[in-house]
């Protein structure tokens, strides 16, 4: 089973001849590739795994994702309707 971890894109740039964006996931900025969604821009939100962006999702889905994550990452977390 694969976990993906959805992240905004905060900035994107190329190193070494990849594209890699700056991702805010759950408060933490990480270096990620952006190689398989190439139509991504900042303000997107991304699902990563294992470093890679894999796919552009809605600001609605990703804020899900993150309180299903919460719930099951912290079971005592009271849940924010």
């Amino acid at each position: 089973m694969c976990l993906g971890v959805p992240g905004k894109i905060l900035k994107i740039e190329e190193v070494s001849g990849f594209r890699v964006g700056e991702v805010e996931m759950a408060g933490v900025v990480r270096q990620v590739n952006l190689d398989f969604v190439p139509e991504a821009k900042v303000g997107d939100f991304v699902l990563v795994h294992a470093g890679y962006a894999n796919s552009i999702i809605d600001e609605k889905e990703a804020q899900e994702t993150m309180e299903m994550l919460e719930v099951v990452t912290n079971p005592s977390a009271e849940r924010i309707p």
